[in-house]
């Protein structure tokens, strides 16, 4: 695939796929100026976007990637990866939890907010009708 190929196919800028290839995490074939990227990089770029959606760090998906050729089935590449997505899982939800707690929170100062802006209202419509 070329460049617009690949950049169309899965929905990113050729900036990006460069900056990956000067990253090391895609090899494509280069012709010239061309670059014609392969079913490897295809697989390697799915792999990276999946990566990057869950949060791992771009140095844990590049050696993570390494791992691929081990020689041992993908054992050590799927044990190390199932130990980031764990660690990764774990903080998400630490994430989440705080987040919860800082919107629980937010709601109740909100509710205070309103409560005093009708309270305000009121006391200022109950002098308006006393002076007049």
């Amino acid at each position: 695939m070329t460049i617009r190929e690949m950049s169309d196919a899965f929905e990113v800028t050729p900036r990006t796929l460069r900056f990956y290839e000067a990253k090391e995490l895609l090899f494509p074939i280069r012709e010239g100026q061309k670059r014609l990227f392969t079913r490897r990089d295809r697989g390697r770029l799915k792999l990276i976007l999946r990566g990057k959606r869950f949060g791992f760090r771009l140095e844990e998906i590049r050696q993570l990637l390494e791992l691929y050729h081990m020689g041992d089935q993908q054992l050590t590449q799927l044990s190390h990866t199932c130990r980031i997505a764990e660690d990764r899982l774990a903080d998400m939800e630490r994430q989440r939890d705080e987040l919860d707690r800082t919107i629980n929170d937010l709601k109740e100062q909100l509710a205070w907010g309103q409560g005093m802006v009708e309270t305000l209202k009121a006391q200022q419509a109950d002098e308006q009708d006393s002076a007049a």
